[in-house]
Parts: C-alpha cells; structure tokens; sequence
C-alpha cells in the first residue's frame, strides 16, 4: 500500500512539472510568447520580461517608459562624460552606476559586445538597429532581439517603437500615457501658434546645431522639429526637403537676416570665438541688433531627446509669441516636463549648472 502511495505522489509530481513548463501565455517563470518586431522579424520572448540590455536608442525610450531599473546593461557613452543635455542618462547616472556597458553609438561608429551581454544574462535585448545587425547580436548572444524604430522625433515611428517596447515589457498603459503626453504637448503648442496669421510671425533661425558635434553660426537646422512645431517662420524653408543639420555659406544668413536666432548651447562659445574674428559681418543681423539671441540645449546628445525639444519649443515660442503663451509659466511647464519624462525636480538647474540652460545670449 505504502509503494501504491508513493507511486501516485511521483506521477502527481511528474504531471506538475510538465504542466508547469512549456510556451504560450501563462503565469510560469519559463512561459514565451511571440511577437513582430518593427523590422518585421518573429521573436519569441519570455512571457515578463526583468532584465532588458537596451542598445541604440532604445535606452532613452526604456527611461521615458519607466523601465530603468530593469537595465542589467546597455549602449552608452562614459557615464563619467554624460552631461544633463543627454537628460536619460543624466538621470539614470546613479542607478546605472554600476551597470556595465556592452555597446556604444558614439560619433556614428555602431558596436556591441556579446561577451559582456551574455554575461549580464538579459532576458531580452531591445535595440534600434538593422535586421541584418539584429539577427547577427541574437546568434552571438543567444538572446531574444527585438527591433524598435530609431524614432523620428515627434513621429509616428517613435510611438510604434514605445507601444512595442511597452507590449514586450508589460507597460502598455505607461506607454500610451507618453505618447499621449507628447502629444498633448503638440496639439498645444500648435493651437497657440496657429492662432497668429504668418504675415504676422518673426523670422526665426535655428543655428550653432549640433550634428557631429558642435558648429558655429554656419550650422542651421533645416526643418527643425522645434520650429515645425510652433509654426514657426523658418528661414531656412526649402532649403532642403528632410530634417537635417547642414553647414551653410555666411553669406546665406545675411541674406535671409532673421529676426530671432536661437543658438544651441554647445556652439555659442564657437559663436562668440567667431564674433570676435569678425564682428562686422554679425553687426549687419537684425537679431544681433535688437539683441534677440538666445540658446537652448541641444535637442540632439547620444540620438534624440524628446523633453529637451518639448521645452525648447515652449520656450522659442514664448519669445516669439507672448501674448498667446503669456499664461503660460515657462520654468513651471518646463520641470513639469522633465520630471514627466525623467523623474526629477527642478532639471531646470541641472541644464544651467552646466551652461546649458535657457536664455539671451550676448556678444562681445
């Protein structure tokens, strides 16, 4: 009777652990499921996902959904060098203290590093790479990859990638709540501006940009996201059909003279060694003449930020647009901001701590 018993309780244990193991939806610790990805690959993924290696982009996009806590390693730069323009990693400097590095996207030059992924054991790796460098990080790691869009700032492509990387990690509704956020913002922004007829709008330009590092006066932005979004009357229109940074002839700003020039931080001291050099050719701009010069941080630092180019445009247009933004507190809207993004106070004083801060530039 004993070994009847015994022989009963083995099958029971037998049957529940098969019962217990397995894929498709469930509760298990050892459950998959299977998803596309934005390259339009299959990946089968663990069920919940705790332990992410982010690389390219997608560390900034994991921040904004919450998930920093989640990174066992990620795609950055020397945390030592990081700087409050690049807010996500600024903000996560302390929780990713610790947290080894296994890829980098400096100065363009892509790289991972399989060793140092496998050994953080991750259960996924999110990354905003090709196919073809997807399926290859997957082979070496023999980890789930599952490809996001790099995102264009403002785009629909970044909000399929935060609903995809929301789904895969199990914060759908945070995910929905930041493209809803942004969003928001837009519609606001866009609603104030649209209220004043073009004839009406100052000229703006959108200089010292930062694309492969910094650039004096002669670095315009052309279809600048921060400007797009405030209706803004952009010089530098049809002078070319994508949004990008360009180096352009001197000479094409005295003939455009805007009325207002927003500068990125980085570059003004490359603005200001500039004036000095030639202080007549910056005496012919109406902006240097009225003394409408002012700087903002770079909305670009290790790919895109999206709170910095949020606050940005609240910002250029409280200049150029004052009554329309007049119950608008710039400092008040502009933390509310950053802590919706970042989860900090006050990043207002982290930005101007380190000059990159908000406000009129001088020359001279």
């Amino acid at each position: 009777m004993k070994r009847f018993v015994l022989l009963i309780l083995m099958l029971i244990l037998v049957a529940s652990t098969f019962t217990g193991c397995g894929t498709g939806e469930g509760n298990g610790t050892d459950t998959t499921r299977t998803i596309t990805d934005s390259a339009g690959r299959t990946v089968e993924i663990p069920a919940a996902v705790e332990r992410i290696v982010p690389l390219g982009n997608a560390p900034r996009m994991i921040t904004y959904l919450g998930l920093a806590n989640k990174v066992v390693g990620y795609g950055g730069s020397d945390p030592a060098k990081v700087t409050p323009v690049t807010a996500y990693a600024y903000a996560n400097r302390e929780i990713w203290a610790n947290i080894p590095i296994v890829g980098t996207d400096s100065a363009g030059a892509t790289a991972y590093y399989a060793e140092e992924i496998i050994a953080v054991n991750p259960d996924v790796i999110i990354c905003s790479y090709t196919k073809e460098l997807a399926d290859e990080i997957q082979i070496k790691t023999g980890t789930p990859v599952v490809v996001v869009a790099q995102g264009t700032l403002f785009g629909e492509d970044y909000e399929q990638a935060l609903r995809l990387i929301g789904d895969v990690c199990g914060v759908e509704d945070r995910a929905e709540e930041v493209i809803a956020f942004i969003n928001d913002c837009l519609t606001d922004l866009e609603t104030r501006a649209s209220a004043i007829p073009d004839e009406d709008k100052p000229t703006v330009l959108g200089a010292a940009a930062t694309f492969k590092g910094a650039h004096g006066i002669d670095g315009v932005y052309c279809k600048s996201a921060v400007l797009g979004a405030i209706l803004a009357n952009d010089v530098t229109e049809g002078l070319s059909d994508k949004a990008s940074g360009v180096l352009i002839d001197k000479e094409k700003i005295i003939e455009w003279n805007p009325q207002y020039i927003f500068f990125d931080s980085g570059g003004v001291g490359l603005v200001r060694a500039d004036y000095e050099k030639i202080p007549d050719f910056y005496a012919q701009l109406a902006a240097v003449q009225n003394g409408d010069l002012y700087q903002y941080p770079s909305s670009t630092s290790y790919y895109s930020n999206v709170e910095i180019p949020l606050v940005n445009a609240y910002y250029v247009a409280s200049l150029l647009y004052p009554e329309q933004f007049a119950d608008i507190d710039f400092e008040e809207k502009a933390n509310e901001i950053f802590k919706f993004f970042l989860g900090i106070d006050n990043y207002l004083d982290s930005l101007e701590a380190v000059g990159a801060g908000y406000g009129k530039v001088t020359l001279g």
